[in-house]
């Protein structure tokens, strides 16, 4: 009788949570076209199995209660039986098609979100370099010419495409509500494709071990209609120091951090690195064309100078 009552205690006690739940998982809150098929994914994944359960449960009460144990006399003898290859066939046949269902739902979502999201392929993409370091965020907007740390400002209804990489451990750049999570790595260049459709402020996070600092290595997302991202850009010009090597130096050592906002950006002297992932980037050729071209115009220079040194 105690059992019985401390088990409806606790059942009671986990529904009085949950119904305090205001806020939905914020991967099942998506703002965005990436999060939106992820999301979708993700739910299709979750009816598909409580279905499988449910089904379970369903045929496990059937059995039992069909075929439980009854009062028979001393002498009873079970008839024999033999296997039905129909039914083997369809136990076998409904995994496989459960399988091949979901795998072909994986591959599909997995290819869309790879690429810049559907509808904005019109649209010219905002590039922001996302680097990583013990335990901090550095994002630098070349079209802009400014560089936040711990903090990231987008534009609705356009393109963006993060290259990441780090300075420091592999770290996990994640943004829930507008995507999923892709590694930045020190020797490579990682593309992410997102978008958002959703002005509000969001959350974003290494979601990869990196460290004791890593639980902290958040940083703060706003997203907001052009026209207002276009004047923070301008204040930011106005009013911000200029990104210097020593100031650059000084943020990568270990630890945490404030948010804070330059003019200029890191790139300037301290590159990203020249390896380029060939997942979900499509600039990847053009990339290594400008670099070929680059290390040609190195090699006319060298010579150049050895004429020089000749003469």
């Amino acid at each position: 009788m105690k059992m019985k009552w401390a088990l409806l205690t606790i059942l009671f006690t986990i529904a009085t949570v949950l119904t305090g739940c205001d806020n939905p998982l914020m991967i099942l809150d998506p703002k965005g076209p990436v999060a939106e098929t992820q999301a979708n994914v993700i739910m299709i994944s979750i009816w598909t199995m409580a279905f499988v359960v449910l089904v379970v449960v369903v045929l496990y009460i059937f059995m039992i209660m069909k075929y439980r144990a009854s009062k028979q006399r001393e002498d009873y003898e079970p008839p024999h039986i033999e296997g039905s290859k129909t039914l083997e066939i369809i136990w076998v046949a409904i995994p496989i098609l459960i399988v091949a269902f979901l795998s072909v739902v994986t591959v599909q979502s997995t290819s869309e979100v790879e690429a810049t999201p559907k509808g904005y392929e019109d649209k010219e993409p905002l590039i922001i370099y996302a680097s990583s370091s013990n335990w901090k965020w550095h994002f630098s907007y070349p079209e802009e010419d400014i560089e936040t740390v711990n903090y990231l400002f987008l534009p609705t209804n356009r393109p963006i495409e993060f290259k990441l990489y780090s300075y420091g451990p592999i770290s996990s750049f994640w943004i829930p509500q507008l995507g999923g999570q892709k590694y930045a790595m020190s020797d490579m260049v990682n593309t992410l494709h997102l978008a958002a459709y959703a002005p509000g402020d969001y959350m974003g996070r290494n979601a990869n071990f990196s460290g004791s600092g890593f639980a902290e290595q958040t940083f703060n997302v706003k997203v907001m209609p052009p026209k207002e991202y276009v004047k923070w850009v301008d204040e930011i010009k106005a009013t911000a120091e200029p990104i210097t090597e020593e100031k650059f130096n000084k943020l990568l050592e270990p630890g945490h951090v404030g948010q804070s906002t330059y003019t200029g950006t890191h790139l300037k002297f301290s590159p990203a690195p020249e390896g380029h992932s060939n997942h979900g980037s499509s600039d990847t050729n053009e990339t290594e064309n400008d670099s070929k071209e680059s290390d040609e115009g190195e090699g006319s220079t060298n010579s150049d100078h050895s004429n020089m040194n000749h003469e």
